[in-house]
């Protein structure tokens, strides 16, 4: 799997922080960032669908 250099905002990263771990809903950063990057693509997905722009495979 590649790997990636980003910038994030530290509020960003605290907010993301609350939900990474033991007590919280992913493991670690990384599967955090690769679960809103898929969440995010299936959202522009549906919005260019509604415009008719979704390339039909």
């Amino acid at each position: 799997m590649p790997k990636i250099s980003v910038e994030i905002p530290q509020e960003l990263l605290a907010d993301l922080d609350e939900h990474v771990g033991d007590d919280g809903k992913y493991v670690n950063r990384s599967e955090a960032v690769r679960a809103s990057i898929r969440k995010n693509l299936d959202i522009l997905d549906e919005i260019d669908e509604r415009h008719g722009r979704l390339d039909e495979e």
